[in-house]
């Protein structure tokens, strides 16, 4: 076993700047994601000998498995909690227990094109026209913040698309001066939306004017005495600039790589490692995704120099495997891919040339790839130079098979089993283990993470479309069982717009009023 290495001299290299840092144990898996506000003195205190002794159990285990650490450097704090959120539900360590839910963190929204416009919260970003804010890391604050912009630009907080008279007669807001009362006429749009607009820019940062005021205000509440009403002043500032403070969002990176990683360097060692007769410029990797029998999928992702070429990425819906089985899901994903090449191939070549000719149909398409430009291929036609599996002997040999079926058994393949990292190559026995400072090996790890990353998002993406997930959800007023009675009915919501207030009212459980408000808000949305 390697030993561990000098963690108090790589201090010297960690800067006192906020960030988040990550913990590997000595397979390189990622075991806990932290954030700090000083990055040198929070990792310090993990290598103190006095730390292990005086820590907990759970602590003094985590201490005793870290065998690497490395860090991202932010802004401020609340980019720190952001990426450290998005850390933890990418690598789920085990050592984490915040975050590793689909919780996100909360985000402001509001739709310009509705009649009246309101500001509200959402986990959810959607392509819907709308505005969003954030995200936001504290969510206290932000709450706060959007109560107190409600009361000073006049804007509305009740759920009607379109609110009226019926609606003004519930509604206290407009008697205690929290609202302009667009429902009844107080207000035209225009005037409503120049408010609108202004709240969107406080939120940006660029209204200062506002925390001016609030700040003399307290000033002059604390000269007068009045430290209550100060100190609630003071409180709002506070929660203002946690909520205004910029934070840029952190989202997936798909397989690019970091600053200090030279791809071309690693796609040489590892060319050089498996004794390949060319370099693995062109490198398919493959991934099953599934959970018991519902919506089994496969990912292909295809790396070009190195690097992810997202252009090239596949999915794949298993369509003879009724069970869970990797070993069937990959060799049906293999055999399409390359069987959907080679009639390529045969296409560009042309029947009768494909037919009559002697090479292998490996040599066949290599030439083709050689062709002058005058002669363009279509995409599918060239093959990779490394074919990647994720799995060990048993996904490597269902996937050697068929390649062998289609005459591409000179194709180079390996599989990467996940538990220590293995690699498996066709008629080796022994698997190979690479150093886990091996840029070769951290090249594999890169496509095989970005397959994972491609088929579980697909996976997500049609569970999601099981369960229903629609237009409707967003509504005011409609329930579960209402939407279920809604696509029952009709079927969709393409031809609920088309309907007029009358037919939807003829559902069970949805009135005439509803049946408005439904209309009124598919039409601006």
């Amino acid at each position: 076993m390697r030993e561990k290495p000098d963690f108090v001299a790589r201090l010297h290299d960690v800067p006192h700047q906020p960030g988040v840092y990550l913990m590997r144990d000595r397979l390189n898996r990622i075991i806990y994601v932290g954030k700090a506000r000083d990055l040198r003195r929070r990792l310090s205190n993990y290598f103190q000998p006095s730390r292990t002794r005086l820590a907990d159990l759970k602590t003094r285990a985590l201490i005793n498995s870290i065998w690497d650490f490395e860090f991202h450097t932010v802004r401020n704090e609340p980019e720190a909690l952001l990426l450290e959120g998005r850390l933890i539900k990418e690598y789920r360590p085990r050592y984490n227990i915040s975050f590793r839910d689909d919780k996100r963190f909360l985000l402001l929204k509001v739709h310009p094109e509705e009649p009246w416009p309101r500001f509200h919260l959402t986990r959810t970003r959607k392509d819907d026209g709308a505005r969003y804010f954030g995200p936001f890391a504290h969510s206290g604050s932000l709450r706060a913040t959007l109560t107190w912009m409600q009361k000073q630009f006049g804007l509305r907080s009740c759920r009607p698309v379109t609110p009226g008279e019926n609606d003004y007669r519930h509604c206290h807001n407009d008697l205690i001066r929290n609202c302009s009362a667009p429902c009844i006429g107080r207000i035209t749009r225009p005037e409503y939306l120049a408010r609108v607009n202004e709240a969107c820019s406080f939120l940006e940062g660029k209204a200062r004017d506002h925390l001016k005021e609030i700040e003399a205000e307290m000033m002059a509440a604390a000269a007068e005495l009045d430290f209550e009403r100060a100190a609630d002043l003071r409180d709002m500032l506070a929660d203002f600039r946690k909520t205004l403070q910029p934070a840029r969002r952190f989202t997936r990176q798909r397989g690019i790589t970091g600053p200090n990683i030279d791809p071309m360097e690693d796609v040489r060692e590892l060319a050089g490692i498996l004794g390949l007769d060319r370099i693995p410029l062109a490198m398919e990797c493959f991934d099953i995704s599934n959970i018991s029998a519902n919506h089994i999928v496969a990912s292909m992702v295809r790396f070009t120099n190195g690097s992810a070429d997202t252009a090239a990425y596949r999915r794949y819906r298993i369509r003879s495997v009724s069970t869970q089985n990797d070993f069937a899901s990959m060799a049906e994903v293999v055999r399409r891919r390359y069987q959907r090449i080679l009639l390529e191939g045969r296409h560009a070549l042309g029947t009768d040339q494909a037919d009559a000719s002697q090479e292998s149909p490996l040599d066949a398409l290599r030439r083709l790839e050689s062709s002058p430009p005058s002669q363009p291929l279509h995409p599918f036609v060239r093959l990779p130079d490394l074919v990647i599996v994720d799995g060990g002997k048993g996904q490597l040999s269902s996937a050697c098979e068929e390649l062998q079926r289609l005459g591409l058994h000179s194709l180079p393949i390996i599989g990467l089993a996940k538990e220590r990292e293995e690699i498996f190559r066709p008629d080796t026995p022994d698997p190979l283990v690479l150093p886990h400072t091996s840029g070769a090996l951290r090249l594999l790890q890169r496509i095989r993470d970005e397959a994972h990353r491609w088929a579980n998002g697909y996976h997500q993406l049609l569970m999601k479309r099981r369960v229903g997930e629609s237009l409707l959800d967003d509504i005011p007023g409609i329930s579960e069982a209402r939407k279920r009675a809604l696509l029952a009915r009709f079927g969709s919501v393409t031809r609920i717009r088309r309907l007029t207030p009358d037919t939807l009212a003829s559902v069970p459980g949805i009135s005439r009023r509803l049946a408005d408000t439904i209309k009124s808000w598919l039409e601006t949305h």
